[in-house]
């Protein structure tokens, strides 16, 4: 099969730190085992989910190029998604959360091309093919809950981090990669699941990104709609789970109307969720997110957005007043007695742009070990130099070429030989350039001339902070990646021998092979591997012209169903979409 991705004008644009994460979706990779999964899950979730499903997912099953006979392609999804604006890459499990966001806000469905185990055909925390096509490519083709996702990424792709969101981003990662790994024993799997109990269980102050990705859990991945007495499903980890989706339409589970509570309501992504919020309509998700938004450092800006930069030791953006934009890893502040950001720092690159467009000469580059500048309006003049006339400047002695000295109310004194300006498109100064320039505070000295030219950066106050460069252009691989990558593990003798016999069942429903004898398939299957019940539900499907030998299939299958209690639901399942 063609591994190429379907040329895509969303996909040419993707830039380099998020093309970065996309992987071939190696197609022949799957099982014919893999194939019996997707096939069973579908079969059982389209029988059921007809009825409690939104109306948008049987008709965007059609519309995104899904079939519940066999795992998607990328290659076909891609030029299906094409369509209706949207395209699809495939990535490895959970990607950071700032870029999963980012995806969204250019419109690209992360797909994470794994499947799941067959022992975890219910639920897996691990994303797979079968969460992420079956479950969130659906309901994009409605166009009112499209954009809500397009924005809530471009929204999530700024929420700011904190260094518990990172700790807490691994260790999810890693527990789906052992979950999900034949290879691992029952210790690493306790282990992943204790290290993820103990951070969910932190009581830590709720990060932007906490709270985006609570409000995210509770919409995109468990989100109910409509009449909360008798709601339907639009989340795609209902949609993809053949267990919770049953659940959640008991009276068991809590319905709450949706609001922006949620966003301090969270989860335990290892348990079925004992509350979910319903929505009256996609319309009313959109409302709730902007009213998100006017909480977020994004839009407050000032010391408490900085602070969050700082907490996050990742790298963020502060925007001026001035529309001055400063991109790095933040490390200090220093605040007045209102509480009033009038100086900072970064350490390490920095960048400089405005308009998201990095200034020439300001990269990381001309920055490679911090920035620093004071902040505010200036002592005795009660005007800030922003906005200060040529003939302000003039008066107040701000001539190119010229030493100056001037002082802000903060306190902070700024000394040297003023070099030049630069303004930004409305003419306003944004950045003062000094050399032989000292700065200090109190007895502190903030900046002297050994440490070489000194960049002010002109604006009374920050009025926007958020995650990422201003400019992704500016820095290489912005986005951390995970070093906890995801095993594949040789398969075994005895595997491989049954995903032999799941390939001729496959190939005697399809018609590639008539010739197959389902009888001795059987015959083998009880013998070599009488743990597996799969295969025998096929079987049980295919023998419908054979009253003897689907009787012989159903006795065995009724004899694993008291050996193995843990799935005779899932054959009791199988069974009745054949009848």
């Amino acid at each position: 099969m063609n591994q190429n991705i379907e040329t895509n004008p969303l996909l040419d644009r993707l830039p380099p730190h998020l093309q970065q994460y996309i992987k071939p979706q190696n197609y022949d990779d799957y099982s014919a085992i893999n194939q019996a999964v997707w096939r069973y899950v579908m079969r059982k979730s389209v029988s059921f989910l007809s009825t409690v499903a939104h109306d948008s997912y049987l008709s965007g099953l059609q519309k995104t190029g899904i079939s519940i006979d066999e795992i998607p392609s990328m290659y076909g999804m891609n030029r299906i998604l094409k369509e209706i604006g949207w395209a699809a890459v495939a990535v490895d499990g959970f990607i950071p959360p700032n870029a999963f966001m980012e995806f969204q806000a250019y419109k690209v469905l992360v797909i994470a091309s794994d499947i799941r185990q067959l022992e975890n055909i219910t639920y897996t925390p691990a994303p797979d093919i079968i969460h992420e096509a079956a479950g969130h490519a659906p309901i994009i083709s409605n166009p009112d809950y499209a954009e809500y996702l397009r924005r809530f990424g471009e929204i999530g792709a700024k929420a700011i981090l904190s260094a518990h969101d990172n700790e807490m981003y691994e260790a999810v990662r890693k527990l789906s990669i052992v979950k999900e790994s034949l290879g691992s024993t029952e210790t690493e799997i306790e282990s992943a699941e204790t290290r993820v109990n103990e951070l969910q269980s932190k009581k830590v102050a709720l990060s932007e990104m906490a709270m985006i990705r609570n409000l995210h859990w509770w919409t995109v991945e468990y989100g109910l709609i409509g009449d909360i007495q008798n709601p339907k499903i639009y989340g795609a980890g209902l949609l993809s789970s053949i267990g919770e989706s049953k659940w959640c339409m008991t009276d068991k589970v809590k319905k709450i109307p949706y609001a922006l509570d949620a966003a301090y309501q969270e989860f335990d992504i290892t348990k079925p969720q004992p509350q979910l919020y319903v929505t009256p309509d996609f319309s009313h998700l959109m409302q709730v997110l902007e009213e998100f938004v006017t909480t977020m450092a994004l839009r407050k800006g000032g010391f408490r957005g900085l602070q969050k930069l700082i907490n996050s030791k990742k790298i963020g953006t502060i925007e001026l007043s001035t529309g001055l934009q400063v991109s790095g890893i933040f490390t200090e502040m220093i605040t007045n007695e209102d509480n009033e950001v009038v100086f900072f720092k970064t350490e390490g690159p920095t960048a400089l742009s405005n308009r998201e467009k990095e200034l020439i000469g300001h990269g990381i580059t001309m920055h490679p070990h911090g920035f620093s500048s004071p902040l505010g309006k200036l002592k005795g003049i009660n005007l800030a130099i922003e906005d200060m006339s040529p003939r302000d400047l003039k008066a107040y002695n701000f001539y190119d070429g010229e030493r100056i000295a001037f002082e802000y109310e903060s306190g902070i004194k700024v000394e040297g030989l003023n070099v030049t300006g630069i303004r930004n498109i409305n003419g306003k100064l944004i950045l003062i350039q000094f050399t032989d320039c000292t700065v200090t505070y109190k007895n502190e000295v903030l900046f002297k001339p050994a440490y070489g030219t000194f960049d002010l950066a002109l604006g009374k106050e920050i009025v926007s902070a958020y995650a990422g460069a201003a400019d992704y252009r500016s820095f290489d691989m912005a986005h951390f990646k995970s070093e906890t990558l995801t095993v594949k593990i040789p398969t075994s003798k005895a595997a491989k021998d049954l995903e032999a016999l799941y390939a001729k069942v496959r190939d005697f429903r399809t018609k590639k092979d008539t010739t197959v004898s389902l009888e001795t398939i059987f015959e083998e299957v009880s013998k070599a591997h009488s743990n597996d019940w799969l295969l025998l539900v096929e079987l049980y499907e295919l023998a419908t012209e054979d009253i003897s030998f689907q009787t012989k299939v159903l006795n065995r299958l009724e004899e694993i169903q008291t050996e193995r209690p843990e799935v005779s639901q899932l054959i009791a399942d199988g069974i009745e979409l054949v009848v």
